[in-house]
């Protein structure tokens, strides 16, 4: 008789913190990345229903769902869906970019990887096609 191994719940360091949003993006500089982070925050708020969480130091995550690695099998509390306004892009976290290939290919300027699109700013890409893939993952 085959014994199923159950996934075990791991321990992550990026978790959800009470670290006010609001304060996170108010230290940003000023600039056009501070810009884009104000318009995907509202976006993603009007997609979801959810308030941000700031998770970590820098990522801003809408809802909370179990995520299941399906290599590892690891499993980690994390959010549903997600941006990050880094120093070199905006990482938007949607966890499987496959799924939206064909969306993707209208996007305009990306790179993708690692369940996240790469964007320098939101103005070399197409935003209606940015909600719609942000609205199918939610």
């Amino acid at each position: 008789m085959a014994t199923t191994r159950k996934p075990k719940l791991a321990e992550i360091k990026t978790k959800a913190t009470t670290e006010s949003v609001e304060d996170f993006l108010n230290r940003l500089p000023d600039g056009q990345k501070k810009t884009d982070a104000t318009v995907l925050l509202a976006l993603m708020k009007k997609l979801t229903g959810e308030a941000p969480v700031l998770w970590g130091s820098s990522i801003i995550g809408f809802g909370k769902k179990l995520y299941e690695s399906p290599t590892s099998g690891r499993q980690v509390d994390w959010f549903r869906l997600g941006f990050s306004p880094r120093k070199a892009n905006l990482t938007v976290y949607i966890m499987d970019t496959a799924k939206h290939a064909t969306a993707l290919q209208r996007l305009g300027k990306h790179k993708t990887g690692g369940g996240c699109i790469y964007i320098n700013k939101l103005a070399d890409i197409d935003l209606k096609v940015l909600e719609q893939i942000l609205a199918s993952v939610y």
